[in-house]
């Protein structure tokens, strides 16, 4: 015969609480001795009530392991930073911290730390929302609802990029390439820079110097979540499409809505048999003379900017 799923134990926070109490009273004698050890183990069971306390607060399905009690407590807050010390007391363990790896390695949640979300601010201002620029070090927040089932395999691969030797931005143009058309996370792409915190610089390199097209929600891709990056396409844009300005293409691109001003494509059409992707087009070319400015720019798509560049 099959044994029987064990069910989680029902445990009461309140008959916990009065444990606790008991014990804060019984310390007061404690306090009173010369010896400093003894105070010291009266407060162990204190501390190991405090932290049953804290795990009891979550559901009994959802309590039987540190990562559901913390998966349990993000889903609660989509959102909403949560500090540190709130996963200590969910989690009921000192090692929260590698449960939060496990949920966004092996099981695809885009949790960020506060310090990733403070590294994007730092270069790419308009990519966090104001909500989460208060961020500290040691929070997080779950940016999107959605379970990324193909994480664990790009986290295997941004494993094996790390390790190669190499200029970071080398190393993340390697696993953007890897996964072009495909979404990326801001974890995932500092993870690959072995936690440098250059890797945010790194990124707009690769689009703005190198002409990479990696889009973010800041760059003219609105449908974009915060903290998520895609490399549109393998190739590299026009030299000189490169020296404009994120500010104007961001203008630009919201002026003529998103939309290809030759054909009328837009990101709503792309799918993996036609990868192409928005660009900017001198009206006027560079070479001519022509200026990077709003007026002689507009949003086209990389069919028609090729075709256009072969006339």
């Amino acid at each position: 015969m099959t044994p029987k799923s064990k069910k989680p134990e029902k445990v009461d926070p309140e008959r916990i609480r009065q444990k606790v109490e008991k014990l804060i009273c019984n310390f007061e004698y404690e306090l009173k001795r010369d010896k400093l050890r003894p105070k010291v183990l009266a407060l162990v069971p204190v501390f190991q009530n405090l932290r049953n306390m804290g795990k009891a607060l979550i559901p009994s399905k959802y309590k039987s392991a540190a990562r559901d009690r913390i998966l349990y407590y993000f889903r609660k807050h989509p959102g909403i930073i949560i500090a540190g010390d709130e996963l200590l007391v969910i989690s009921g363990i000192q090692d929260y911290p590698r449960r939060l790896r496990e949920l966004r390695v092996q099981f695809g949640w885009s949790i960020a730390s506060g310090m990733t979300i403070r590294e994007m601010k730092e270069d790419q201002d308009e990519d966090v929302p104001n909500e989460l620029k208060t961020m500290k070090p040691s929070d997080y927040v779950l940016l999107s609802e959605a379970q990324d089932r193909d994480a664990a395999y790009r986290w295997n691969l941004a494993n094996t990029i790390r390790k190669e030797k190499g200029a970071i931005r080398d190393k993340i143009l390697k696993f953007l390439r890897v996964n072009v058309g495909k979404l990326v996370t801001n974890e995932e792409l500092r993870y690959v820079a072995n936690n440098k915190t250059e890797w945010a610089r790194r990124v707009r390199e690769l689009r703005t110097e190198f002409g990479w097209p990696v889009a973010s929600r800041a760059t003219g891709r609105p449908d974009l979540g915060v903290g998520i990056y895609v490399l549109q396409a393998d190739r590299q844009s026009y030299e000189h499409d490169r020296r404009i300005p994120d500010d104007t293409r961001r203008e630009v691109l919201r002026r003529d809505g998103y939309k290809c001003k030759e054909c009328g494509w837009s990101h709503e059409e792309w799918n993996p048999d036609d990868p192409r992707h928005l660009e900017i087009h001198h009206i006027q070319h560079h070479a001519d003379g022509g200026e990077n400015i709003k007026e002689n720019l507009k949003a086209i798509c990389t069919v028609c900017h090729d075709k256009i560049h072969r006339k």
